[in-house]
Order: structure tokens, then C-alpha cells, then sequence
């Protein structure tokens, strides 16, 4: 297992979540390895996100998990001298037919799991409820009715019962929800009954043990971050161990948002 508290307390030159050519991310896991080495990263992690059992668009093809492998053993070997790379993934919780603690995993030399939740169940099936908003009003008509307290309640219900399962050493931006049902219906997160929601899913999480992400992914384009800042005071005073990820996309992106992220939280300006 990866020491994410020991590397956190000794460097911030590190990104554990980023997403390349074998999932939704823009480029080739060797432009990652190049611009994080060039940019002074000394560890670096690929998390695409894990295959599951039905078609998505941004979810690795299991037939490419070896390809992966491959092609993450040679960047390891070629950039051993100045850059540690971990092997990783973002593992979907879909239900407990679905998830990190699938022993499926258990057979893939991954160094450490992200556990993330992207989708929610509905009538017709799992629904993704991430990405952009205009794709998720039109999903909020189509599978929920329009019902956003019911979809927000799905997303951490689905949340607690991924903590609960276990198999993760990471948490993935756990409140991502709050960014389109924010823009569904504006004010929603300062509603009493979404903030009980979050700190019933911190109790679970500090309770776990595992690490909590900081995703920064958003911070250039809507000026947020997952969690919320307003829940970072209470993860700090816990004591929890928490890593600053960019959720890269794009290599120029390795390091978006983590520098504001870390400097408010080595200042404790939260």
C-alpha cells in the first residue's frame, strides 16, 4: 500500500489521479510521464477510470487493461531515476455487484484504488450522473423526473454504501453531485438536509480510515472544489489523510487548482 501520509508530509510535487488514453483523458500516458517529470513531480500517479460491466463512454475497455499494464511498466522503468509512478484506478462503485472491493481488482497489480462514485441506479438502469450540466438536466428529465433531492440522496446513498464495502484506498471527490444539482437548483447545498447528507458521509469516511481527495478539476472553470472548502476544517482538525489531485485530463492540467488548494490549506485559510 502507498504511504500517502508520509509522501504528503514530505513534498506537494505529487498528482494521484489522472485520466489518459485508455479512458476520457486527451492524451498518451507518456505525454502525463513527460510533463509531470518536467515539471518536478516526483510521484505521479494513472488512475483511468476502471472498466465495468455494461458500455460507457469514459471507462477503460476490459481488453485494454493489459495494455495498460504494458505500457505503465515501461514508463516506470524509463523515468525510474527522477519520477515514481504508480498504477492505479478510479474504480466505479456501481452497487455490490460493482465496485473497488470486486475481486477483480484483488488480480490487477494496481499500487492503490481511487474509489469514486459516477453513477446512480434509476428505473432504466445505472445513470451517469457526472459531466456536464446540460447533459445531466437533460438525464434529470428523462430518468428522475425532475426529482433533484431524490438524486442527490441516490448519489451519497450509493457513496456510503461504496465506504461501507470498502476496497479503496482513496476517496474520490465525494460530494461531485453538489456541482450540477447546485446549477439545477442554485442553493441547494446550503439547504440543511444536503449538508446533513455530507457530514453523515465524513462520519462514514473518517470512521474508514481511507484517504480523502482534494480534486481541484474544477477550480479554473467554476472556482470550486470537491469537497466543498466549507467541509476541509473539519477534515483537517480529524487528523485525515488528504491528497491534492488535479484529475488531469490534459497534461498542461497536471498540476490545475493544486497550488491554491495547498496553499490555503498549509495556511489554514479554510
Amino acid at each position: 500500500m502507498v504511504d500517502f501520509k508520509s509522501i504528503t508530509d514530505t513534498t506537494d510535487n505529487y498528482n494521484f489521479h489522472s485520466h489518459t488514453q485508455f479512458c476520457d483523458g486527451r492524451a498518451d500516458m507518456a505525454e502525463f510521464a513527460k510533463a509531470a517529470a518536467d515539471s518536478g513531480f516526483t510521484h505521479y500517479g494513472f488512475s483511468p477510470h476502471s472498466p465495468i460491466p455494461f458500455e460507457s463512454p469514459c471507462n477503460m475497455d476490459f481488453e485494454k487493461v493489459d495494455d495498460y499494464i504494458e505500457e505503465f511498466n515501461r514508463l516506470k522503468k524509463l523515468y525510474s531515476d527522477r519520477l515514481k509512478l504508480y498504477c492505479a484506478m478510479e474504480i466505479d462503485y456501481i452497487g455490490k455487484q460493482w465496485g473497488p472491493a470486486n475481486p477483480y481488482f484483488n488480480t490487477l497489480p494496481l499500487d492503490y484504488r481511487i474509489g469514486s462514485v459516477h453513477f446512480i441506479p434509476s428505473a432504466e438502469g445505472m445513470v451517469d450522473v457526472d459531466g456536464r450540466f446540460e447533459s445531466f438536466k437533460k438525464k434529470m428529465e428523462r430518468y428522475f423526473d425532475n426529482d433533484i433531492r431524490g438524486v442527490v440522496e441516490s448519489f451519497y446513498a450509493q457513496t456510503n454504501d461504496m465506504i461501507s464495502a470498502g476496497g479503496f484506498d482513496i476517496i474520490g471527490h465525494f460530494d461531485k453531485i453538489g456541482h450540477n444539482a447546485a446549477h439545477f437548483s442554485p442553493g441547494i447545498e446550503e439547504e440543511k438536509w444536503y449538508e446533513t447528507l455530507v457530514h453523515d458521509t465524513i462520519d462514514n469516511i473518517l470512521a474508514s480510515g481511507v484517504t480523502v481527495e482534494i480534486n481541484t478539476k474544477a477550480l479554473a472553470d467554476h472556482r470550486r472544489f470537491f469537497p466543498s472548502r466549507k467541509y476541509w476544517k473539519r477534515l483537517l482538525d480529524a487528523g485525515v489523510t488528504i491528497v491534492v489531485n488535479s484529475d488531469a485530463h490534459y497534461p498542461e492540467l497536471i498540476d490545475a487548482g493544486r497550488r491554491e488548494a495547498l496553499g490555503l490549506i498549509h495556511t489554514r485559510s479554510i
